[in-house]
């Protein structure tokens, strides 16, 4: 089995208010536009925002989002989306905080440090 590709897919309740949140609040490039929907890069995936959905999103979903500088972003951030949680520093090593999406979804900044164990290349050989 092979997987080329892979995005997460959202379908909210309200599309234009989720497509100006993840365009214009996060700040999330364009890859694709077509009717009904837009696909967004996110990282080294992408997330796409289509349809329409009619019930709240699972609390097990969240969107993990590593970024560079933890308290850059979330003072970017500030005023524009309602933190959940403040940056700190979580006892497996990350730095994360935590806010929500205009439906409820998850979103988890995280930075991961200069020491930590996933910046080190575990392959073998």
């Amino acid at each position: 089995m092979e997987f080329l590709t892979s995005r997460v897919v959202i379908r909210p309740r309200d599309p234009e208010l989720s497509l100006a949140f993840y365009r214009d609040v996060l700040g999330l490039g364009v890859f694709r536009e077509f009717p009904g929907g837009t696909v967004f890069f996110l990282g080294g995936g992408f997330l796409e925002v289509s349809g329409r959905g009619d019930g709240s999103p699972s609390q097990d979903l969240a969107l993990w989002l590593q970024v560079r500088d933890i308290h850059a972003t979330v003072d970017e951030l500030r005023g524009r989306v309602e933190m959940v949680s403040e940056p700190e520093l979580q006892p497996w090593g990350l730095w994360e905080a935590w806010f929500a999406d205009p439906d409820g979804v998850r979103i988890v900044v995280v930075q991961v440090p200069p020491d930590h164990p996933m910046r080190k290349d575990s392959r073998p050989g």
